[in-house]
């Protein structure tokens, strides 16, 4: 079972918040270097992004559509049939960080990661999350500003107005100096993977002093995390089952399938983490954290399942010139 490594740095990085919060001066320095790195991150999600080869993807249509439609909307409604579990499940800020993840955007990397060890289209998978990535910077905010927006969650022209200048903005400045820094963004991907990871680090630590100051861990019981984690598990389980069978419904291949279920059942922790440290302020820590436990709940669900649609490829593999062969030995008899 893979354990995300990186998912140990976060939860480092709770820890670590926990027992050194950031307060008074430190609290203002650590959410101007925060609100910055949000920032750089939009800016290179905007200049890593190719938008000629997300259009050259438009030719396969029909994929992307259900992958788009899976993410935000499929997703989105069965954040809202959670509501009916609280308070008895969940509490109200942790279904507000339910209903969040089921806004926010697919995964790239592990979308294509997982479709090329199952032997799906994985060009197709790329295009999906690039999709999905690029939509995802508009809808997500105007899905959570309209489904969040009575909650309390402290949505208002203020706050969109924030979220513009802060993500959508510096993604499209990132789009149009792409020109010029694309090659340079290329050339040096794992060392802008460290700032990546490094910024998502520090809007975590950020989210959660605050969240350690305000006496968020009193809010949260071991047994309404124990039930968080139970309907996240239902929640993955219906989309793994959605995509995979639905796409036959739609009469997928099995490659295009494959993609369909990797690319239209996860979620983007990279890209979520930051949105909602914009969207939720002072209240990000309780929004994050369904988020985090479902990355690491994919990654696990999703590498068991590819290594299991790749031994089904190679078992057909396997039977075809076994196949051809007696094909082959039949005719000869006969000719014979």
């Amino acid at each position: 079972m893979p354990i995300d490594p990186y998912i140990l740095l976060l939860l480092g990085t709770v820890g670590l918040a926990a027992l050194f919060p950031a307060r008074g001066p430190a609290a203002d320095v650590a959410s101007g270097a925060s609100t910055a790195a949000v920032a750089l991150l939009f800016f290179l999600y905007g200049a890593r992004l190719s938008t000629r080869e997300a259009l050259d993807g438009l030719r396969h249509w029909r994929l992307h559509v259900t992958v788009l439609a899976c993410t935000f909307l499929v997703f989105p409604l069965l954040g809202l049939a959670a509501r009916g579990l609280v308070p008895v499940i969940l509490t109200h800020p942790l279904y507000q960080g339910l209903l969040f993840l089921t806004l926010v955007p697919s995964t790239v990397q592990s979308s294509i990661a997982f479709t090329s060890m199952a032997r799906g289209n994985v060009p197709a998978a790329i295009c999906a999350g690039s999709f999905s990535s690029l939509v995802g910077i508009v809808a997500t905010p105007l899905l959570a500003a309209s489904l969040l927006g009575g909650s309390g969650a402290g949505f208002s022209a203020d706050s969109l107005l924030k979220i513009v200048l802060q993500l959508l903005v510096p993604f499209l400045a990132g789009q149009l100096l792409r020109r010029w820094i694309g090659g340079f963004v290329t050339r040096h991907k794992q060392v802008l993977g460290l700032v990546d990871r490094g910024s998502i680090l520090l809007v975590v630590y950020t989210a959660f002093s605050v969240g350690v100051v305000q006496g968020i861990w009193h809010q949260v019981s071991p047994a309404r995390l124990g039930g968080l984690v139970v309907v996240e598990a239902v929640i993955l389980a219906v989309m793994l089952l959605l995509t995979w069978y639905g796409g036959k419904a739609l009469r997928f291949g099995r490659e295009d399938r494959i993609a369909i279920q990797f690319a239209g059942s996860k979620k983007s922790l990279a890209a979520g983490l930051p949105m909602a440290s914009v969207l939720f302020g002072a209240q990000a820590a309780l929004a994050v954290l369904p988020l985090m436990l479902f990355h690491q709940m994919q990654l696990i669900v999703c590498a068991v399942i590819a290594k299991r649609r790749a031994r089904e490829a190679a078992e057909v593999s396997a039977q075809q010139p076994a196949a051809a062969t007696r094909t082959a030995v039949g005719t000869g008899t006969r000719s014979g």
